[in-house]
């Protein structure tokens, strides 16, 4: 019988102070792990691999698993993997990290796998100029290093074959979606008092830089809301990322980052999710108010199996028309439930984690 291969994850986005999507990612697989362990499931040994902690104790520690921190800060052992001035520590099979922020193999061993969820800093009103540049060089690192990319959907792995990986090393793992903390209805409570927010309203998620496409959503909301049969207002919940910020809008409340659990409970109250960006690697947002009965208009982003009222993210009128047929029609709304809870229930991590693990396995 095979051993289970030791794995060693790369996970310096849970060191961030706003861990975004990728953190998301991260903290999914270890969600993966603990539940097919839990369901009786062979699981390889992993250990966490980071920057050194800036708290103590590190919290790090809570998922679970042994932890190699480095000496070096989070900016500054980064940029040593750049250089490669530092490698993975030696002892494991394979090194996956969980974006193109990546670690060299250790020489001698350790078969080196990179997430990539997307390849949208190659538009240039995507990431600011030193963001492209960054991401450019890191992917021809990896290209260079890896032995193998996961990827979120079949067009994230075409734009990487096309950017020159061998097709042969490109696995399909969709991500899961049931890593939804318990709903905090006081804390939402708090938020929408304080938005002065108190019935119905349309709800957008996502970090706030130009590629998520706010500014005509903003505008396709202002031509739904008149024919909404009350002025429901559209809440927008997310940190403020790179660009210009939003402009104040009647209607329109800026709800900033909020934890976990006020998220599931706004996901579960709001009428509609609205997710238009402009491009997507995947689309988390979208299939996690699926999973929670809420009514999706999207663009035509992978997450959405054809669950969600999909419309055109340019046309601002587009858009608008699916935001009123979605908040009003009732029995639009009743199938799109139902489709959205059919698609979500499909994703889970055990699932993702279960793909990856075959993976590993492979590779050591």
């Amino acid at each position: 019988m095979t051993a289970a291969p030791r794995v060693l994850l790369a996970v310096e986005q849970l060191r961030r102070s706003v861990p975004g999507g990728i953190g998301t990612y991260a903290a999914g697989v270890l969600k993966g792990l603990r539940d097919l362990a839990g369901e009786g499931d062979e699981v390889p040994d992993v250990t966490l691999y980071a920057s050194r902690p800036g708290a103590r104790p590190d919290p790090l520690r809570a998922f679970g698993c042994p932890v190699r921190a480095s000496v070096l800060p989070g900016p500054l052992l980064t940029r040593a993997w750049d250089l490669g001035l530092v490698t993975a520590p030696g002892g494991f099979d394979v090194v996956h990290s969980v974006s193109l922020a990546a670690p060299p193999p250790h020489r001698g061993g350790g078969a080196g796998v990179v997430a990539v969820h997307d390849l949208a800093w190659r538009r240039a009103d995507a990431y600011p100029r030193r963001g492209r540049r960054w991401h450019e060089a890191a992917l021809a690192r990896a290209l260079h290093r890896a032995r193998a990319f996961v990827v979120p959907a079949p067009a994230v792995a075409e734009e990487l074959v096309a950017a020159g990986a061998d097709d042969r090393r490109v696995r399909l793992i969709p991500y899961g979606c049931d890593h939804l903390a318990p709903p905090d209805d006081a804390a939402a409570d708090a938020v929408l008092a304080r938005l002065g927010v108190t019935g119905p309203f349309v709800m957008s998620v996502g970090t706030l830089e130009p590629r998520k496409n706010l500014t005509r959503l903003l505008d396709a909301f202002e031509r739904a809301r008149r024919w909404f049969p009350e002025p429901w207002p559209l809440v927008v919940v997310g940190p403020a990322g790179w660009g210009p910020g939003l402009e104040a809008r009647t209607g329109v409340a800026l709800a900033g980052e909020v934890d976990a659990r006020t998220l599931s409970a706004l996901y579960g109250r709001a009428r509609v999710l609205a997710y238009v960006p402009i491009e997507e690697g995947f689309g988390l947002p979208v299939v996690e108010a699926m999973a929670l009965g809420t009514p999706v208009v999207a663009s035509p982003v992978p997450s959405t199996g054809g669950a969600a009222y999909e419309v055109d993210p340019v046309d601002a009128d587009a858009i608008a028309a699916g935001l009123v047929a979605v908040a009003t029609d009732e029995q639009l709304r009743v199938s799109l439930e139902a489709q959205g809870r059919a698609r979500s229930a499909q994703l889970t991590w055990a699932a993702s984690v279960r793909s990856l693990v075959e993976l590993w396995s492979s590779l050591a």
